[in-house]
């Protein structure tokens, strides 16, 4: 399997007017990032407030985007939920519109067992025919997908890696040993990006990157072409603006941040 992209991804916020997707804003930022030269979009992850947003409104934010784009970049849509089925539903809809892959966010609440995340993961992906990726973010969900769950999905033809957000940098070559290079990994951290890639990840699903797209483009630039240490020394340099990124729970800070 190929990857579904490498370097920077953009994990997309949601402009919203009341109680509406703000289009025009929406596709302002669209331009923005394709101007920049960013790999690939996540249309509908946690940064774009999914977990609050109607079926209707995802689904039509994921077409709009795939439409407005026009294969200029992947899109990636986030079609996760703690409900198998639902999640399946949505995901087989995204497909229908479009969608490049999918971004699967672990069951949230249900604390599910190795074998619950296995069945989950598999039921969801033997229903489409686009890469699914895996998303580990057990600050969020209560869970932190264990190797063993990602080395069951490195077998599914449709698996073809993980948004690893969980912070545990020498997990990443844990996943590496396990599963093998054609499993792939992107951090899902935009203060780890730089050890993540070196330990053999692809990329960066970032928020940062709705701010700062061409910096990350950039960061994730050098690292895929092995200069570490100036990666390093760019990472350092950002680290402010990412900490003040999380001083709240995400999206509220990059919202505001856009907003200024």
């Amino acid at each position: 399997m190929k990857p579904l992209f490498q370097g920077a991804c953009t994990a997309l916020v949601t402009p919203f007017r009341l109680d509406f997707v703000h289009t025009e804003a929406y596709d302002q930022l669209l331009d923005r990032q394709m101007k920049a030269g960013i790999a690939a979009l996540v249309v509908c992850g946690t940064t774009g407030e999914s977990a609050t947003m109607s079926d209707t409104e995802r689904l039509d934010l994921i077409g709009h985007t795939v439409d407005y784009v026009r294969g200029r970049c992947k899109v990636i849509a986030g079609t996760g939920s703690n409900h198998t089925a639902h999640a399946v539903t949505l995901s087989k809809e995204a497909e229908k519109l479009g969608a490049d892959g999918l971004l699967l966010v672990s069951p949230y609440y249900n604390k599910a067992t190795e074998a619950g995340l296995i069945a989950h993961y598999t039921a969801i992906a033997d229903q489409v025919h686009i890469p699914c990726i895996a998303y580990n973010v057990p600050s969020r969900t209560g869970v932190d997908i264990p190797v063993s769950v990602y080395r069951a999905l490195a077998a599914h033809p449709n698996f073809c890696g993980v948004k690893e957000a969980g912070g545990d940098v020498g997990k990443i070559a844990r996943i590496r040993q396990a599963c093998g290079p054609e499993f792939f990994i992107w951090s899902g951290n935009d203060d780890q990006t730089v050890p993540v890639m070196a330990l053999g990840g692809l990329g960066v699903i970032s928020v940062l990157s709705n701010l700062y797209p061409e910096t990350v483009v950039r960061l994730t630039g050098l690292c895929l072409a092995g200069r570490y240490r100036e990666a390093a020394n760019l990472q350092a340099a950002l680290m402010p603006i990412i900490d003040a990124l999380f001083c709240e729970v995400n999206p509220i800070p990059v919202k505001a941040a856009l907003r200024l």
